[in-house]
């Protein structure tokens, strides 16, 4: 029986050890040399909340296809006022399974603001009059078979939903295939004197394009895999594809319009939830999706139909995108459809166009930043090199990019070619660049990204509307009536009311509202001129007035009232939360 006892008791302890083995432990502060899966995020989170609890507030938003919850992390001062009595900002990343840098960006910003509250003063004014919702990881499910499975750096990108891809009837049945048990997808080649390859002279792992009349030595067979349906295809029917960054509910177009829309908008479950509790918060006035790669701030529209916005919202968004480029060297900001290509069913198309807000996307790391010598003068590229079907990069650039491989990165990025007897091909080589390279910087840079990125964040949020109401003045006329002027001062870049929500009605405007006990309103109206007694006086219902502040502006209000006693002079608006003053009239 003690045997027993004793063989139990060391099974248990045994399972705690393995349970404490595969449990990530996350401390606070976070650190930024490595990437985080899906389960040590849910457990970032968790350790900030615990040692920020007054500060953060932990809430699913979710649950993903396959059941995993989507997290948001809000950052507010509740001793300063309440979260939707502030501008909010709204920041999520990983959109698309893969890019997974997105998430890190969103980490940081968390550590940063809550690890500086009451150290920096800027963060801490920021964090006590803004408020932060920050969802680290929107497809959950991406990013954890990211890491979990054999990928390329550009697969697993979509949602979990099952989708017969070659109509076979069969669903999600011929994934791409580790057949070296790397842990990556990476490329296949077989030797062919009639191929369209050669090998490149200066560095045998690289192939260049044959030219005309030269004799070929290698044909290029696609990302690793075999044929697991046996249709004599390969990988042609992997993870089922709805692009969750084409399946909201704004000008959401169908498959053969976008690919990867899904069969309606918002059939992703968790896209779903996601745009509930977005519209659950309407002091939301800003937001920013971080993807990969290429190194952009894009604004909308996205699409040209769409047309450009106004004057008065590009003003924001050129100050704040130029701004952004300023702090990430490399970046460049520009419009989407213009400057890069249309999408339909887009995230920062809907939250822009349903809620009024400011949105960016950024899209993350310039691959070119991967430079082991001074970036290859112009003369040396040869816009036609082509390293096979996947890559895309100039014959220069690619052997830069190796160099920065071999002794920055050393060896971690690519994987050497070799030999593999494949079922269907016979003798091929397998190679090529890892899954963790090409869309995401080495971990030694991971730092200096999230940081500038956070950083225009950062710089966003503080340009929220920041209104105060102060009294000009009051004056007693004849009949018992007094005159009360009031002045609204918006001291940063962003209106209290985008013109795009105020053309659209998407939501009411500001309100400024004037109430006493015994008190008549008898006129009210907007201040054109003050000095020359110019007011524009509203016809019904002088005690409330609608408006928008704008952004470095003033707006002036005057009030005619007639009777004695306290009088309440309220200001609502649902990005500048509320201000109110009380005027005596005797």
């Amino acid at each position: 029986m003690k045997k027993i006892l004793f063989l139990n008791l060391c099974l248990l302890a045994l399972s705690w050890t393995m349970t404490a083995a595969v449990t990530p432990t996350i401390e606070v502060p976070l650190r930024f040399d490595d990437y985080y899966t899906y389960d040590m995020t849910v457990e970032a989170l968790r350790a900030l909340h615990r040692a920020y609890p007054t500060l953060t507030r932990l809430d699913e938003v979710g649950r993903s296809e396959e059941g995993r919850t989507i997290w948001c992390m809000t950052v507010n001062n509740p001793e300063t006022g309440d979260a939707l009595e502030k501008p909010g900002i709204y920041v999520d990343g990983n959109i698309h399974g893969n890019e997974i840098q997105a998430t890190e960006v969103a980490l940081y910003l968390l550590n940063y603001l809550l690890a500086n509250h009451g150290r920096n003063e800027r963060i801490t004014r920021l964090v006590d009059t803004r408020c932060f919702y920050v969802v680290p990881i929107v497809n959950v499910d991406g990013r954890h078979h990211f890491f979990a499975d054999a990928n390329t750096s550009s697969t697993n990108r979509g949602l979990r939903r099952p989708k017969d891809d070659d109509n076979d009837g069969l669903l999600d049945e011929d994934f791409p295939d580790d057949l070296d048990g790397d842990g990556n997808i990476c490329m296949m080649r077989r030797r062919d004197p009639h191929g369209q390859f050669r090998t490149d002279p200066e560095d045998p792992r690289l192939m260049i394009r044959v030219k005309p009349g030269e004799k070929g030595e290698w044909t290029m067979l696609g990302s690793e895999g075999i044929d697991n349906d046996g249709d004599g295809r390969i990988n042609e029917d992997a993870e089922g594809y709805v692009d969750p960054n084409r399946n909201w509910g704004y000008n959401w177009m169908p498959p053969y319009v976008q690919t990867g829309s899904g069969y309606y908008p918002f059939s992703g479950v968790g896209l779903k939830s996601l745009a509930q509790f977005i519209m659950a918060r309407p002091n939301i006035c800003m937001a920013w999706a971080f993807h990969n790669a290429g190194g952009m701030f894009v604004r909308g529209p996205s699409t040209k139909a769409q047309g450009e916005f106004h004057p008065e919202d590009l003003r924001v968004y050129d100050l704040l995108g130029k701004e952004a480029e300023k702090m990430v060297p490399g970046y460049r900001y520009i419009i989407g459809w213009k400057d890069l290509y249309s999408t339909y069913g887009d995230f920062t198309a809907w939250i822009s166009n349903t809620m009024g807000i400011y949105a960016f996307v950024g899209e993350l790391f310039a691959r070119d930043q991967e430079r082991y010598e001074q970036k290859p003068d112009a003369r040396e590229i040869d816009p036609d090199y082509e390293e096979g079907p996947r890559f895309g990069a100039n014959e220069a650039q690619t052997r830069d990019r190796l160099k920065f491989n071999d002794h920055l990165a050393h060896g971690e990025l690519y994987r050497d070619w070799q030999p593999f007897d494949h079922p269907t091909y016979g003798p091929i080589e397998i190679g090529g660049w890892v899954k963790m390279s090409s869309r995401l910087p080495a971990p030694f840079m991971l730092k200096d990204l999230v940081h500038r990125n956070a950083a225009a964040v950062i710089f966003s949020a503080q340009q929220t509307p920041e209104v105060s109401l102060g009294l000009i003045g009051t004056e007693a006329l004849e009949d018992g009536v007094h005159r009360i002027q009031v002045r609204l001062v918006n001291g940063k870049a962003m209106p209290s009311m985008s013109h795009l929500a105020r053309q659209n009605r998407l939501y009411p405007q500001d309100m400024l509202t004037v109430a006493g006990d015994g008190i008549t309103v008898v006129a009210g109206g907007r201040i054109n001129n003050r000095f020359t007694g110019d007011v524009s006086y509203k016809e019904h219902r002088p005690e409330l007035q609608f408006l928008t502040v704008p952004g470095f502006g003033v707006t002036e209000y005057e009030f005619l009232v007639k009777g004695t006693g306290t009088v309440t002079v309220n200001y609502t608006s649902a990005w500048a939360g509320s201000r109110q003053l009380s005027v005596d009239l005797k």
